[in-house]
C-alpha cells in the first residue's frame, strides 16, 4: 500500500484538532432523536411486505436493474411510480434519481447554463451547493429566509445580465440544520413578478407537511409558480431515492443532461416497490395516524422547550427538526455524550458542517418518539447545560 499524501494526512490532522474529525457509529439502542425516520416508515412492516409482494406481482425478480435507465435499467414499474408522484405531487411529470444528493448534482449542473445567474440560500444544502459549484452560470448567496436580500442583490447584477440571461432562485421549504421555513409565497410571488425561475427543495417537508404528506408547496397552492422541485424518499418515508418535479420538458432536458442521472446503474426493482407503497401507505388511516403523532409530538416539544426554561438556545422551528445552539465543537460534542449516557440519541452538528459558533444539538422528532421520552430528554439536558 503507497504511501499516503501528506497534504491530506495534514487536513486530517486539523480535523482532529478542530475536534470535528467524522467517524462511523452505531446507536447502540438509545432513544432515537436523531434519525430522519420521522414517520417510522423505515421500520414499518406492512410496506415491506406490500413492496415484496408487488415486485413479485409485477414478475420483476430480480436483485439488480442491470444498468441506467437509458439502456437496460428501465422497467414498467418505474413508469407507475413516477406517475403517481407525479399526481400525488399536483405537477406535471416526475423524475426519479437514485437519491436527493444525486438529484441536486443533477440538475444544478445541467439546467443553468453560461451568463445564467443563480441566487441561492446561505443555509442551502451541501447538494445544492455541490451541484452549482459544477455549473457554468454565475452564483450568489442571500442571506438566510430573507427576500429583502434577495431583492437586493437581484438588483445588484441586473444591469449585467447578458441578452438571453435566465434567473434561478433557490430555497428549501424546511432547512435541515434549523428546522425553519422561508415565507414560501412571497418568494414565489416575487419570481414570477420578475419571470425567474424557482426553486424549492422539499426533502425534510416530504411526508410530514400538507393534507396527505405533499410538502408545504401544494399545500399552499404555489406549484403552479414553482419551476422544480425535489422530494426524498430517504426520510419520512423511510426509503431510498428522490423525484425532481416539473414540467414534461424539464423532465426530457434532464433525461439528456443531467450527468448523475445518465451515467449511473438504476435502482432496482425493489427498491422502487418499496417507494411506491410507503406512499401509498402514507394515506393509508396507519399513515395519517403517524403524521398526526408526528405534529402532537413537534407540539409537545415547543412546549416541554419552554417549560424547561430552555427558549434561549433553541432556533424556533414549527417542523421535526429542533436545534440547540451550543457553540464549540468540543462543548457540543461533549453534551451529546452525556445524553447518550442517559439513554438518548442525540447527535452534535459540528464546524465546518454549521459555521463557527452554531454548533449545535440536532433533535430529530419521530411520531415514534413517547411523550416521556420528550419530557425527560428535555429536562435531562437542561439539567445539563
Amino acid at each position: 500500500m503507497g504511501l499516503f499524501p501528506k497534504k491530506l494526512e495534514e487536513k486530517l490532522k486539523k480535523r482532529t484538532a478542530n475536534e470535528a474529525l467524522r467517524k462511523l457509529n452505531f446507536t447502540k439502542g438509545l432513544v432515537d432523536f436523531s434519525s430522519n425516520d420521522y414517520l417510522g416508515f423505515a421500520r414499518e412492516q406492512l410496506v415491506f411486505e406490500e413492496a415484496s409482494k408487488m415486485v413479485l406481482d409485477e414478475q420483476d425478480l430480480k436483485n439488480g436493474s442491470t444498468g441506467s435507465r437509458l439502456l437496460s435499467g428501465n422497467y414498467p414499474l418505474y413508469e407507475k411510480t413516477e406517475a403517481f408522484l407525479a399526481s400525488f405531487y399536483q405537477t406535471e411529470t416526475a423524475l426519479i434519481f437514485n437519491s436527493g444528493y444525486d438529484a441536486n448534482l443533477g440538475f444544478f449542473s445541467a439546467i443553468p447554463q453560461r451568463g445564467d445567474i443563480i441566487f441561492y440560500d446561505e443555509f442551502a444544502h451541501a447538494s445544492i451547493r455541490d451541484g452549482i459549484k459544477m455549473s457554468n452560470a454565475k452564483s450568489y448567496k442571500f442571506s438566510h429566509n430573507d427576500l429583502e436580500d434577495l431583492k437586493k442583490r437581484c438588483n445588484a447584477h441586473a444591469n449585467n445580465l447578458v441578452s438571453n440571461a435566465e434567473i434561478y432562485v433557490v430555497t428549501e421549504s424546511i432547512f435541515s440544520m434549523d428546522g425553519d421555513s422561508p415565507n414560501l409565497k412571497a418568494f414565489a410571488h416575487y419570481c414570477k413578478e420578475q419571470a425567474y425561475h424557482f426553486i424549492v427543495d422539499e426533502a425534510h417537508a416530504t411526508g410530514t407537511f400538507g393534507k396527505n404528506g405533499e410538502g408545504l408547496i401544494p399545500a399552499l397552492g404555489i406549484q403552479d409558480m414553482v419551476f422544480a422541485r425535489l422530494a426524498t424518499f430517504g426520510k419520512a418515508m423511510g426509503c431510498h431515492g428522490a423525484v425532481i418535479l416539473g414540467s414534461n420538458t424539464l423532465k426530457m432536458y434532464l433525461m439528456n443532461y443531467a450527468r448523475s442521472y445518465i451515467y449511473t446503474t438504476s435502482l432496482p426493482p425493489h427498491s422502487i416497490a418499496t417507494v411506491l407503497q410507503a406512499y401509498y401507505f402514507l394515506t393509508k388511516p396507519e399513515g395519517v395516524l403517524k403524521r398526526q403523532l408526528l405534529q402532537k409530538n413537534i407540539e409537545l416539544f415547543k412546549e416541554e422547550i419552554k417549560i424547561t426554561g430552555l427558549q434561549a438556545y433553541f432556533i424556533s422551528s414549527n417542523s421535526a427538526i429542533h436545534s440547540c445552539l451550543i457553540p464549540e465543537n468540543e462543548k457540543v460534542k461533549e453534551m451529546s455524550e452525556k445524553m447518550e449516557k442517559v439513554g438518548f440519541d442525540v447527535k452534535p452538528i459540528l464546524a465546518p458542517t454549521v459555521a463557527e459558533g452554531s454548533e449545535r444539538l440536532r433533535f430529530c422528532l419521530h411520531s415514534y418518539n413517547t411523550p416521556s421520552e420528550i419530557v425527560k430528554v428535555l429536562k435531562d439536558l437542561a439539567s445539563f447545560i
